[in-house]
């Protein structure tokens, strides 16, 4: 630091090269608050100029021009100084050797500003330097910090004290540094235009975990009570490196829901809600609440929340299930097909878990059960027994729903066992009876008179009835027919038939009994009577016969 005898003879040489007033001072110096400084000085004059009495100096403060009086630091000639310098300066310069180093002891932050120093050689040899030496009195160290911290790149941090005092040499100490991975430490001591700083740099590599926390810089001089500290708190830049989010839950439909994101970064993120490819809020910020009401099964799927700034992009996703009763079942139209076709009846509905579908017939189960939303009823060859209602029944733990569909099946006509021919009281019955879809048409036949009977004549009474899918023909022959062995002969064909076919049936003969137990009973009846009669008959006529004699034989005895 201290190489003003190395500078003067080379000033000097200068001097005499010039023959200029001129005079060098550091232009920044610095020193610590209660400590002291030394502001070297060294002045040249015009070589024509002959000191008259000495060479003489003043160090000013603030101004360089005494008319506007500014305050004095020290002086030569008297002991006169402003009453902020009292006792705390001394020329340690030889002014005579052209030096105008300055020391001022026991500083403060008052005395921080421009230093100005005027030669007085005497007579009107006098002239006020332009140049000044700017001193900074520093209450703590100085750190330097780099604009910009960034996670995980190595970090350079330097404290610096000034050493421009003479009598004191500062050390530097860092403060929490026990939290950092690996830190180092390095010592450099800087010296140019006689001044001097040290500096201590620490290096390491900063972490996210790290933002925030303090690091301490302390400047102390031994053996003495000075000290002085720099706390920084360090502003660790690092793209969002967590994302919270509500965990994955189920809501009902209708009801109301919000979902929570947090992120970590530094700076704060632009952070926003996604479901799918649509941008639901935003904010820059460091959470973000969305909220969901009246939520319907379509809000149901992956809900995303986005941390992004200009360090990078994190994201975290959530599954937001909305449950809900099944929805009415969606099944065929209803349908009339051909008996023999095979039929796939399709019911889907949705809900949420997923229902259960079953189909029912006419209020009993066929089927399987299935638990999806998607059942298929096959019905292979239909025949005329599935003819009816199908119902489809949506379940799950939230409710029931159905729909249903009719099948009708059409089918060619079948002869039903109930149809035969009777013998009544008023000659013979015949009824034919068929099921088919569309209803069979009945119509009767009688081979032997070749007469097909289809409406009601004179000789026939023809009658037809349809109920559902049964319709029934009847025919009374008023004539018995020849009798053959014991009973009528009857010859009667029914004829029945559809769009899809026609079947002929002969009709057998059947004894009514009805008619046949009013036979029976007749005839025992008729000869009990006659019986009775006859015995009645036969009674009287006794009983005639023994009056008769009776009064015969009283008419011969004398009175």
């Amino acid at each position: 630091m201290w190489c003003l005898e190395l500078l003067l003879p080379l000033l000097l040489i200068i001097n005499d090269a010039s023959c200029q007033w001129n005079v060098w001072v550091p232009r920044d110096i610095s020193a610590m608050t209660n400590s002291c400084v030394v502001i070297p000085c060294t002045f040249m004059y015009p070589s024509g100029i002959r000191p008259y009495r000495g060479v003489h100096g003043i160090w000013y403060f603030g101004q360089p021009y005494p008319q506007l009086f500014p305050p004095v630091v020290f002086k030569t000639r008297t002991d006169i100084v402003h009453e902020s310098y009292k006792g705390r300066t001394k020329l340690l310069g030889d002014l005579h050797q052209r030096n105008c180093t300055l020391l001022i002891n026991n500083i403060g932050t008052e005395h921080s500003g421009r230093y100005y120093f005027r030669a007085d050689l005497g007579g009107a040899n006098m002239y006020t330097f332009p140049d000044f030496s700017e001193l900074k009195v520093l209450d703590q160290p100085n750190i330097d910090v780099p604009e910009e911290i960034v996670s995980d790149e190595s970090l350079e941090l330097t404290c610096y004290a000034p050493d421009n005092c003479p009598d004191m040499t500062p050390e530097i100490q860092w403060m929490y540094t026990d939290y950092l991975p690996d830190p180092e430490f390095s010592s450099d001591y800087l010296e140019e235009s006689n001044t001097a700083v040290l500096s201590s740099t620490l290096t390491f590599t900063p972490r996210p975990m790290h933002n925030g926390q303090l690091l301490g810089c302390r400047v102390y001089y031994p053996n003495t009570t000075l000290v002085y500290e720099r706390l920084i708190s360090l502003d660790i830049k690092y793209a969002p490196r967590s994302v919270w989010v509500n965990v994955s839950s189920e809501v009902m439909e209708g009801s109301s829901v919000m979902l929570h994101c947090e992120v970590d970064s530094n700076p704060p993120p632009r952070i926003f809600w996604m479901f799918g490819d649509q941008e639901l809020v935003w904010d820059t910020a460091s959470n973000i609440s969305l909220p969901l009401d009246d939520v319907t099964p379509e809000q149901e799927g992956i809900y995303t929340c986005v941390g992004e700034n200009s360090y990078g992009t994190m994201n975290t996703s959530l599954y937001l299930a909305v449950k809900y009763p099944p929805r009415e079942p969606v099944v065929n139209d209803s349908m009339t097909v051909q008996e023999g076709t095979s039929l796939a009846l399709h019911c889907s509905t949705q809900g949420s878990p997923a229902p259960t579908l079953t189909w029912l017939k006419d209020g009993e189960l066929v089927g399987t059960i299935t638990a999806d939303e998607l059942s298929v009823l096959e019905i292979l060859e239909i025949t005329p027994q599935g003819d009816g209602q199908y119902r489809c029944l949506a379940e799950n733990e939230h409710g029931r729903a159905s729909s249903s569909l009719n099948i009708t099946v059409e089918y060619a006509p079948v002869f039903l066992e109930e149809s035969k021919c009777t013998v009544v009281r008023e000659g013979v019955q015949c009824v034919c009876m068929a099921t088919g879809n569309p209803e069979p048409t009945i119509e009767f036949y009688l081979p032997d008179l070749n007469v097909t009977i289809n409406e009601t004549d004179g000789r026939y009474n023809f009658y037809t009835h349809t109920d559902g899918h049964t319709s029934t023909g009847m025919i009374k022959l008023r004539e018995k027919g020849e009798r053959i062995d014991n009973g009528p002969a009857v010859n009667v064909h029914c004829s029945m038939f559809n769009m899809y076919g026609r079947e002929s049936v002969h009709l057998e003969l059947q004894q009514e009994k009805k008619y046949m137990m009013a036979v029976i009973v007749g005839t025992i009846g008729g000869v009990a009577v006659i019986a009775f009669i006859i015995a009645a008959v036969r009674y009287v006529g006794h009983n005639n016969k023994n009056l008769r004699q009776s009064c015969w034989a009283q008419s011969l005895t004398p009175f």
